[in-house]
């Protein structure tokens, strides 16, 4: 194990004899010292890395780091092919650490390598008697406690404490993604850039092998690599269920018997909450005649909740399946005879997945609560529309697409208070105010970069975003400063009900979109209020939402071709404030009349494609999800994200794939699929 504990990413290229005085005069930092130490090594400058340890261990000896520094001392000398001073020093380190394990593991093969085989063997044996207690029953129990204090310290707010202990978790065992699946969702809440801090123990690929997909949304835009993490996730979290005891129901025929559709909504947000916003009218304006709404509930209860009230008042039937099984969901939704279920959780959070594995309806529909393909078996269709998936994109998904005008569903009755003044919503009277209101998860270190260079442009603006909590505000000024921006040009909204928070939006003069996980119904709200959304569009569903959004509002000015032309846009709007006001106009004029509040023509749509499913069903038509090659679709796609490529042309992002699948055919042949590896492809 030769390893080095290396915690730094700075290289100053100082003097050797300016730095070996610093560590004389103890004023080299212990941080510092692995920067520059390993920057020399790295260089082949070995021996210049031995002595500034040398100096720095004899001259702090206090330092509560030593062993540490003791164990890189010993590498360096190693690499030397100094034995004997690295057994030395690794003497050392046990004095001051005895439980340090790659220590023992190290000096060890060292004794081996300097011929002395049984005190080798006595090494290794004392931290085997050391580590006696480290059965994997412990181990297992000491897993499940860590997460479970980060799971409860991420719901009371705790988030660097949740992060800390689910760290030691990834180090116990870095194969287990439960773990990982929440400590890479902390970290982007928190803005901790960059997102994966691979260590000696927990590879960058571990991490991203533990990413759920909805995380891996916020951090890459690979349509297709999403769509395998998709599949491996369902592998993972749904498997195979055993439904002898649930009858698989045969369609019935409806097409043009004057019978009813009979249409599930399955979620846990028909709440107050995004989708619960989104959903509420279209539930109100589904035409009775046509279909009958079955809605069942999955999500926490709630008192006085006005979205659940109204639905529960527009729709035919409200079941609450919360403290049921999914088995016993699935059945109540049989036993229910529906014909289309729809899923609006996909994998969000209360989301209840395996019910739709037991195939309680013979359709099964991926609509409106995640951006993405849920790579299953037994999703057979997805709603969604042409400018989210174009008809080119479609090969990222893996049910059948449907579309409808846009995908974002508002709700026009909901209440909005009085518009604040500026000095009201905490913003200076006098200056152009950029603004995101995307949760802290989307902001990546690019998108922040982005908004750094609009502002150095643009001295008169700041940028107005929702708070994170203080320590992520905090951090978000502080990097700031570091870019040369003035921390106070950033401005944090405190958490208000949703009324008066649509009020505040107009106080803005333009919405910055994030990539790759663009706004969804916060770009909608922006619109709604006139304040002009400018974004770019990506590859995958996520990247390409905000896109959607605002073509049905009808201001296709506001989208840019790349992230280039939408800094130059951001800033030329600042400077050419006309042609902002003529926007603002735009969206006032076609507000009403836009593509974005035709919730009448949404839920018509909606209904013609539940018929037109059904009669695939009836015909036997029904698609069958295509998963073919999906493992190798992951191992290129984790090649290609571990590269942390944020943005790129489409035309590489396809040939990198298509390269990739050449040289696995190449030593094993692949079976062809509908995706990046037709009959024509090989």
């Amino acid at each position: 194990m030769d390893a080095k504990v290396d915690k730094m990413s700075l290289s100053p290229n100082a003097p050797l004899a300016e730095i070996l005085e610093l560590a004389r005069t103890q004023r080299l930092a212990f941080t510092d010292l692995f920067t520059v130490a390993e920057s020399r090594s790295a260089a082949g400058q070995k021996a210049e890395a031995a002595e500034i340890y040398k100096a720095w261990i004899a001259f702090n000896d206090g330092n509560p780091f030593l062993h540490l520094v003791y164990f890189n001392y010993s590498v360096t000398l190693r690499q030397l092919n100094d034995l004997a001073g690295t057994i030395n020093a690794l003497r050392a380190c046990l004095k001051l650490d005895p439980a340090f394990g790659a220590a023992h593991i190290n000096l060890g093969r060292a004794l081996e390598d300097g011929g002395l085989a049984v005190q080798a063997i006595q090494q290794w044996q004392a931290y085997t008697a050391l580590t006696a207690e480290s059965t994997a029953d412990r181990v297992s129990h000491r897993l499940m406690t860590l997460q479970h204090i980060g799971r409860v310290m991420e719901n009371a707010g705790l988030l660097e404490e949740a992060e800390t202990a689910l760290w030691q978790a990834i180090e116990l065992r870095p194969d287990k993604p439960e773990a990982g699946q929440h400590w890479s969702a902390l970290r982007q809440r928190q803005c901790k850039w960059p997102v994966l801090t691979p260590s000696t123990h927990a590879t960058q690929r571990q991490m991203i092998d533990a990413m759920s997909p909805l995380t891996l949304a916020c951090y890459s835009d690979d349509p297709m690599f999403q769509l395998a993490k998709a599949y491996r996730y369902n592998r993972s979290l749904v498997g195979r269920v055993e439904t002898k005891e649930l009858q698989r129901r045969t369609p019935k025929q409806k097409t043009g018997t004057g019978e009813r559709l009979r249409v599930g909504y399955v979620s846990s947000d028909l709440r107050d909450h995004a989708v619960g916003f989104a959903l509420r009218e279209v539930l109100e304006l589904h035409d009775k005649e046509s279909v009958e709404i079955y809605a069942y509930y999955c999500g926490d209860p709630v008192l006085r909740d006005e979205t659940q009230t109204r639905m529960k008042a527009s729709v035919d039937c409200w079941r609450d399946i919360a403290t049921m099984s999914d088995a016993e969901a699935a059945k109540l939704i049989g036993d229910d005879e529906i014909d289309i279920l729809v899923d609006v959780n996909g994998y969000t959070k209360h989301a209840r997945t395996k019910i739709f594995a037991y195939r309680p309806a013979p359709v099964i529909v991926n609509f409106c609560g995640y951006p993405g393909s849920m790579g299953s078996p037994f999703h057979q269709y997805m709603i969604a529309d042409e400018h989210i998936i174009p008809a080119d994109n479609e090969i990222y998904y893996s049910e059948k697409v449907f579309r409808i005008a846009c995908n974002q569903p508002i709700d026009r009755k909901r209440a909005i208070a009085d518009k604040p003044t500026r000095a009201d919503a905490g913003l200076p009277k006098d200056k152009f105010v950029f603004a995101c209101f995307n949760g802290m998860q989307k902001i990546t270190e690019t998108t922040f970069g982005h908004w750094m260079q609009i502002l150095r442009e643009a001295p008169d603006g700041v940028l107005w975003l929702l708070t994170g909590g203080d320590k992520v505000d905090q951090r978000l000024r502080e990097s700031a400063e570091k870019a040369g921006i003035n921390s106070d040009r950033i401005i944090f909204a405190p958490k208000a009900p949703n009324a008066q928070h649509l009020a505040r939006i107009a106080a803005a003069d333009l919405f910055l979109d994030t990539f790759p996980y663009g706004a969804h119904s916060t770009g909608a709200d922006a619109l709604t209020m006139g304040l002009p959304v400018l974004t770019f569009p990506g590859r995958s569903f996520a990247a390409r939402f905000c896109h959607s959004i605002v073509h049905a509002a009808g201001v296709p000015e506001l989208l840019c071709s790349d992230p280039e032309d939408y800094v130059a846009k951001a800033i030329g709007y600042v400077k050419n404030p006309a042609s902002l006001k003529a926007i603002r106009d735009q969206l006032a004029a076609r507000r009403e009349s836009s593509v974005l509040r035709d919730i009448p023509g949404l839920a018509r749509r909606l209904e013609e494609i539940f018929w037109e499913m059904q009669g695939e069903c009836e015909r036997g038509e029904t698609p069958v999800p295509d998963l073919r090659n999906m493992e190798i679709y992951y191992e290129i796609g984790a090649d290609l994200v571990q590269a942390h490529v944020e943005y790129c042309d489409d035309s590489d992002y396809r040939r990198h794939y298509r390269e990739r699948l050449t040289d696995w055919d190449d030593q094993s042949p692949i079976e062809a699929d509908n995706r990046l590896w037709t009959a024509a492809d090989r």
